[in-house]
């Protein structure tokens, strides 16, 4: 099937004149995550993890993925005829470096200006000189016969008492922000900062409750681009009560080029190739993170109480789930779909509920040394009796956005195993109740998480955390906790009151085992003196650490302090929602230890 495709795509390419083509993992939007319309990537490798891209000439197809998803890679691509690129890895050229050495001058890299974004194009157009850019055609689609409507889910407004802010109110701090900037424009294309800005949502991206939409702000105007029959009446009233015009969704390219003489300000890193090539050339252009993510990654105190809400709500979901995979493991049969299927009700059963915010991670034994593995109904494991079991999942509910992972011991464990989950819940608590003063960004304290790992000649190839959105995506810049600056991310923020962020930080043996411990922690001021304001981490979740797998013996005085104090929090919260024999065993599952 997937040679059949490459075929196609080949005749296509010397149809239209293409010596290269390449095809991204990306929607319109620079999204993460993509709807089914967007998977062209996946439709031509075969390949379905969430990152990648693949470039195909008449002799070669590649496809270039991280170390997530090397093991899942290679078994989808095994006869496709499509190599796989193994990102980072020592020989390994970059998609850029092996365009470089595979074009000459005079051939023409083709793509799809729309799924690639402005940055990426500059880097194209600076490192492949005297290649013609090929950007006007989606030849994917071209071949896709049966390719999945564009998603139009119906638009809902999101109430000011979840928001915390009214939409008008957001609308003139973006306005005071261009005015700061002297911009009269502001090309906006990144659909969460979008559906915050105007309190919406929808369902155009699975788990992610976005919108697909643009929106072009003046000092007086906003036109709004979107697919009018995702719009009811009363939505379209209300987006015209913000002064919103509501245009075509895809007429933002002839709209844009119609911009002639302003100071534009827009995100070039998230604004497409085929937007930017359109702006007139007489234009001024602002390139700066659009203002809209920094606040909204700042979140205000209604989010904050309904975030707590919303983690409670899911304590309760996760915690009658562990209780039950306790109580029944080596009963019943389990294995990593039906477990999954399980923690899915207990979530349904929560009021406010929506969907998940990601797709689970449900992992036994050694699928959880992928850190991103996913059982597939084709390829899953069953449940047995001894080692670990990871789930790393997530809701969204009215009241906010949950990311949560638990390592679960569902039978005896090895002494190696044992000191690894010690070690990886020592990380989550020392980040967690780090004290530290406004200014620190994520670099300066990545070390209290991977201490205890690196003392050990141990690490985890991951970041250690990153934000999250509120009733949006689970992946939020631009806060996060990494050891090292990276040059394609944007610079870390400082930590700021209301930022909401991951704790996660795990170890991933191969053929063995993976254990991950994830709580999210909201920032708050701590005190203030002479030395300046100190902030400090506030856990928002709650579902007890497996004692099972502690070993007091790796943990300092401190460590067991802290794992007391915070299971000691999981009771008193969670408990009051229990039946009386699921109490009785979370009270012996947040028992205090000791050394």
């Amino acid at each position: 099937m997937i040679t059949e495709r490459l075929q196609a795509l080949r005749d296509k390419m010397k149809e239209y004149g293409v010596d290269a083509y390449l095809v991204p993992t990306a929607d319109y939007h620079e999204s993460e995550y993509v709807g089914p319309y967007f998977k062209c990537r996946a439709y031509i490798t075969g390949f379905t993890g969430s990152a990648g891209t693949a470039v195909i000439t008449q002799d070669e197809a590649c496809l270039w993925t991280d170390g997530r998803y090397f093991v899942q890679a290679a078994k989808e691509l095994k006869d496709t005829g499509v190599t796989l690129m193994k990102m980072g890895e020592e020989g390994v050229p970059t998609v850029v470096e092996y365009l470089q050495s595979h074009t000459k001058e005079g051939m023409t890299l083709g793509f799809d200006g729309r799924v690639v974004n402005e940055s990426l194009g500059e880097t194209f157009e600076e490192k492949l000189p005297e290649r013609f850019l090929s950007y006007r055609s989606d030849l994917i689609g071209e071949i896709w016969s049966e390719r999945p409507e564009l998603s139009a889910e119906p638009v809902w407004i999101l109430a000011e008492k979840y928001a915390g802010e009214s939409a008008a109110s957001k609308l003139s701090k973006i306005r005071e922000k261009m005015k700061e900037n002297k911009a009269s424009v502001h090309v906006l294309t990144s659909l969460d900062d979008i559906v915050w800005l105007l309190n919406i949502r929808g369902n155009d991206i699975p788990c992610n409750p976005v919108v697909l939409s643009y929106l072009v702000l003046t000092e007086t105007e906003g036109h709004l681009f979107i697919q009018e029959k995702a719009l009811s009446e009363e939505v379209k009233s209300y987006l015209q009560g913000l002064g919103m015009e509501i245009h075509s969704y895809d007429s933002v390219y002839d709209f844009v080029s119609e911009i002639k003489g302003e100071t534009i300000l827009l995100e070039k890193g998230h604004v497409n190739y085929t937007i930017f090539q359109s702006l007139a050339g007489d234009n001024t252009i602002i390139d700066m993170v659009n203002p809209a993510a920094l606040m909204k990654a700042i979140k205000n105190p209604t989010e904050m109480e309904n975030i707590r809400k919303a983690h409670i709500k899911d304590g309760v979901a996760v915690t009658k789930y562990i209780y039950w995979l306790k109580k029944n493991i080596g009963k019943i049969p389990m294995d990593e779909l039906s477990v999954a299927e399980k923690l899915e009700n207990l979530r349904k059963e929560q009021e406010g509920y929506i969907e998940p915010s990601f797709e689970t991670i449900s992992a036994y034994g050694p699928n959880a040394a992928m850190c991103h593995y996913q059982p597939t109904e084709e390829d899953f494991a069953q449940l047995k009796p001894e080692g670990f079991y990871l789930v790393d999942s997530g809701g969204q509910y009215y009241e906010g956005t949950t990311d949560i992972t638990r390592t679960i011991a569902v039978g005896p464990l090895t002494e190696e195993q044992k000191e690894h989950f010690t070690v990886t819940a020592m990380g989550t608590l020392r980040l967690g109740n780090a004290k530290f003063l406004h200014g620190c960004a994520s670099v300066n304290l990545d070390y209290l998480a991977r201490g205890a790992f690196w003392e050990r000649g141990l690490d985890f190839n991951h970041g250690t955390g990153h934000g999250v959105g509120y009733l949006l995506n689970v992946h939020e810049r631009p806060n996060g906790v990494r050891w090292k600056v990276s040059p394609e991310r944007v610079k870390d923020e400082v930590f700021e009151e209301g930022m909401l962020t991951s704790d996660e930080p795990g170890i991933y043996i191969e053929g063995s085992h993976g254990i991950r411990t994830e709580n999210l922690m909201l920032c708050r001021k701590a005190k203030k003196n002479q030395y300046g304001q100190f902030m400090k981490f506030e856990f928002v979740t709650f579902v007890p650490i497996d004692l099972d797998a502690i070993d007091t013996k790796y943990m300092a005085e401190k460590d067991v302090e802290l794992l007391n104090s915070y299971h000691k929090d999981v009771y008193e919260k969670i408990s009051p929602y229990l039946d009386e024999e699921e109490k009785e065993w979370l009270k012996e599952a947040t028992r205090p230890v000791s050394k």
